[in-house]
């Protein structure tokens, strides 16, 4: 038996409002890379559920470029940060290097994939150019007094470079080495977010909170004057060139994307992301866009503020499509029986329901919740939903069917530790105060009060309807109720006091003939539910808290993930025979679930990616 990466579901890019994202492709036009929380991933445009990712930063990154070669690619983090890393093969650290006392906002290449500019926000100075393979110092950033957001380098020679900051100045260097040559204070009035030499070499353009574009000589700086004043509404964010030179495309907060061209400087295309033209949305803002080169379809990626990528085709009118994802940690994982769908939700509220044969997501529509989604549940009589609860202390339900909520919200009576279905239409809550029960209208029916905090809890439906609930307390001791079916109370049964340490998950098998406990020691126990006797202790080889286990539908398997970052397949017949997928998730594994072909199962955890491992010799 083996556990072996099937695929990574991508993380969408990190965003932060008021604050341009940048984006890179590679120089054949069929990836995109972006950073997001502690990683950085590099996406198929083409099959966005194809995905590598790097996790060699210890903090949070900001940014990612491919090199011109397309062999490498230079990533920055907010404690300043680069590294560059083999982008073709196993993803190797060929250099890492500090460059400012702060957040890396920008990184640019020269032609020759030797040389690179980082710029950001610094203390002492806010930029600095090395080379690549060694870190040695080939220049300075100078001229500017506050943030610089962002950096080009002209491809051709003579080198010429140049930087935007918040200081509104555009500084335009001669290189290399890269020296100090010109400063243009008075083209913009405000925060200059973007600076791109266009791929001749011939324009360099400039965008900024001021709402204007202006154009300068690539080789002088001589100013050439503006372009579309008052086209855009709100800040631009983003800019980015045609391979012909002729057209670059700018982003902008007034949620539009539009190309230009620059012999006539007039708009040639336009798109509105978002639905109503009358309504403000701040969540479809546009601070990030990228025109990958050589690709016959003409493809346009722009970033919305919510982390969707929008991929926009010159010869229509609306978004070819639309990439989802999520932008924060995974907090929960559910799969709803025979419907191809894995449902996810995450630190800020998003629920997202994933095709797995496609690997790709859509936002649940309808109100989500407002922060961290803490379960989800099935309905155990296949009524085609499922529950979610969040710690915004409701419960909501979704159409599977039609990937929206239902509009039903319940609130609960307090914080949410976990959610069960249970037979005749019945959904278990624990709360910090007991167990309440609620019906398939998400309206409470009954339930417990306990004498202790209710940490978990898991349920198992038998045929007749009646119900197995076990619940975890603070107290470390399991106690197993039992609920006929349509009944409004729980009925205490039995009580397990093995549990050394706190108990963080409990998961009946789907048989009902055994139940899982995880502690946060890192350990699983298995009971026999005939009896309760202990079927195994063996599975302890997590480091850490337990926070999901899943049964395959015989009740054979189970694959568990912890905080110690690892995901672990565990065989009952055989206790001792586990495999291992070391470091799965970066900060952190925080679900798990097997695939409908039980052949495969999913994770999700703190780097806000979905991953898919394929277990062998079952």
């Amino acid at each position: 038996m083996s556990l072996v990466a099937d695929a990574i579901w991508a993380a969408s890019p990190s965003t932060t409002r008021g604050q341009p994202t940048q984006l890179s492709v590679d120089p054949k036009g069929e990836r995109i890379a972006y950073a997001s929380n502690k990683s950085i991933f590099l996406r198929s445009i083409s099959n966005p559920s194809e995905s590598t990712q790097y996790t060699g930063h210890t903090t949070q990154t900001s940014v990612a470029r491919f090199s011109p070669s397309g062999y490498y690619v230079a990533s920055g983090d907010v404690s300043g940060s680069v590294r560059v890393w083999d982008c073709v093969g196993e993803g190797a650290t060929k250099g890492e290097y500090h460059i400012i006392s702060g957040r890396i906002n920008d990184i640019a290449w020269d032609g020759d994939s030797q040389r690179i500019i980082a710029v950001g926000d610094g203390r002492e100075r806010f930029g600095h150019c090395i080379t690549a393979d060694s870190g040695n110092s080939v220049g300075e950033i100078s001229g500017h007094s506050a943030q610089v957001n962002s950096a080009s380098i002209r491809q051709q020679r003579p080198l010429r470079a140049a930087t935007g900051g918040d200081d509104t100045s555009m500084v335009f260097y001669h290189g290399a080495p890269f020296k100090f040559n010109t400063s243009l204070r008075g083209q913009h009035s405000s925060f200059i977010y973007g600076v791109a030499f266009s791929p001749d070499g011939g324009t360099l353009v400039s965008v900024g909170a001021d709402r204007k574009i202006c154009l300068y000589d690539g080789k002088t700086a001589e100013a050439r004057g503006q372009v579309g004043d008052g086209a855009h509404k709100g800040s631009i964010f983003g800019v980015s060139w045609a391979a012909d030179s002729k057209r670059f495309v700018t982003a902008s907060a007034d949620r539009t994307v539009k190309i230009w061209d620059v012999e006539s400087g007039k708009v040639v295309q336009d798109w509105r992301i978002g639905d109503d033209d009358a309504v403000v949305s701040i969540p479809d803002q546009q601070v990030g866009v990228v025109w990958p080169p050589r690709r016959a379809d003409g493809t346009i990626l722009s970033l919305s503020l919510s982390g969707d990528l929008n991929h926009l085709d010159p010869r229509q009118r609306t978004p070819v499509s639309v990439v989802r994802g999520h932008q924060k940690s995974v907090t929960a994982i559910g799969v709803a029986p025979q419907q191809g769908t894995l449902w996810t939700g995450s630190y800020d509220g998003r629920v997202c329901g994933w095709d797995v044969k496609e690997g790709v997501a859509a936002k649940v529509d309808g109100e989500s919740h407002s922060n961290h989604v803490a379960g989800f549940a099935p309905a155990s009589d296949g009524q085609g939903r499922i529950y979610s609860v969040g710690w915004d202390d409701t419960l909501r339900s979704v159409d599977v069917a039609t990937k929206g909520f239902t509009g039903q919200v319940t609130k609960l009576d307090g914080q949410p530790r976990a959610v069960a279905g249970m037979g005749g239409k019945r959904v278990a809550v624990a709360t910090p105060t007991g167990v309440d029960i609620y019906d398939e209208g998400a309206d409470k029916v009954g339930g417990i009060s306990t004498p202790f905090a209710p940490t978990t809890l898991s349920a198992c439906t038998a045929s007749s309807g009646s119900a197995s609930v076990a619940v975890g307390g603070d107290d470390r001791v399991v106690r197993l109720y039992s609920s006929s079916a349509g009944a409004r109370t729980l009925t205490l049964e039995r009580e397990l006091k093995a549990a050394n340490a706190d108990i963080t998950l409990l998961a009946f098998s789907p048989t009902g003939k055994h139940l899982a406990v995880g502690t946060s020691a890192g350990k699983i126990v298995v009971y026999d539910t005939a009896d309760y006797s202990v079927a195994t202790d063996r599975w302890s080889a997590h480091s850490a808290r337990v926070t999901s286990l899943a049964w395959d539908r015989a009740g054979q398997h189970a694959v568990s993930g912890a905080l110690d970052t690892h995901v672990f397949v565990w065989s009952l017949a055989k206790p001792g025979r586990r495999v291992q997928a070391a470091n799965a998730h970066k900060d952190g594994v925080n679900g798990v679930a097997w695939l409908e072909d039980e052949r495969r199962v999913a994770s999700v955890g703190g780097d806000a990616a979905v991953k898919v491992w394929r277990v062998e010799g079952l």
